[in-house]
């Protein structure tokens, strides 16, 4: 379930948002109306994907809203210096009801420009069409994927294939099995069985899925980092080099700062 951002009911009625929980588990805002789905919070719309429904894949047309402190957030922003996308897609870091009320309001108008009459929770992260003024999707793995399709970012530009079609599988089966055994309500001996295993796996390979880095990095930095002391990776050399490795690569630092 993807990070909300939390609203009391009366930051709802005065369109303010508060802080995203840091955790990886949702935060219930205001309930929906009636008249809305039970999950109608989940909007999945794709940009260059099928002639029917299809948001086109233009320079500057496209706006993220962020979440401060949010594991998820952070995997795009990553991904955004990784593709080049910094000066093309406008991103918008949420920090809570006093320091960004007007960024929240235009996300919520944004939400009922979406759904009418929504009155659901403000999830993010939230990819917008500034065109329309309408949520594309706030589905974090479709959002991931659907950043290459944007211009610049095709293949033999010299950036990373993050999503390569022959390991499109492992990449889901990866983020699968870190939500199940590095999320923070793991179990200790999950968490620890999953730390040697992705230790071992990189004594042969510089990646987790081998030489070349592609999301399933992002998603394991993001995961490892967030595991809290650093002292947690000192028994895995190797694993704690790779967190080091990847943590002085700009597109990763660069968003650290940002976050």
């Amino acid at each position: 379930m993807p990070e909300t951002v939390s609203l009391s009911p009366t930051a709802a009625a005065s369109h303010h948002c508060a802080p995203a929980s840091p955790a990886a588990g949702a935060v219930v805002a205001a309930a929906p109306r009636a008249a809305a789905p039970a999950r109608g919070h989940r909007i999945r719309s794709r940009i260059g994907v099928g002639p029917a429904g299809g948001f086109y894949p233009a320079p500057h047309r496209y706006q993220l809203y962020l979440s401060e402190g949010c594991p998820r957030s952070l995997r795009i922003s990553i991904t955004l210096g990784l593709l080049g996308l910094r000066d093309s897609v406008t991103t918008t870091l949420l920090t809570g009801p006093a320091g960004t009320p007007d960024a929240c309001a235009a996300l919520r108008a944004a939400y009922e420009a979406t759904w009418h009459h929504y009155d659901g929770p403000l999830t993010a992260p939230a990819l917008c069409d500034r065109w329309s003024g309408r949520i594309v999707s706030n589905h974090t793995p479709d959002i991931l994927r659907d950043l290459g399709e944007l211009p610049g970012c095709r293949d033999g530009n010299g950036l990373p294939r993050l999503h390569p079609p022959s390991l499109a599988a492992d990449i889901d089966s990866f983020r699968v099995f870190l939500d199940r055994n590095l999320a923070p309500a793991a179990p200790p001996t999950a968490r620890s069985a999953a730390l040697r295993s992705l230790d071992q796996q990189l004594t042969a390979n510089e990646h987790v899925l081998g030489d070349e880095l592609t999301a399933a990095d992002v998603d394991a930095w993001v995961a490892l980092t967030h595991l809290g002391a650093e002292d947690v990776l000192s028994p895995y050399g190797r694993l704690r080099d790779y967190v080091r490795r990847l943590g002085a690569h700009p597109a990763f630092h660069e968003a650290v700062r940002r976050a």
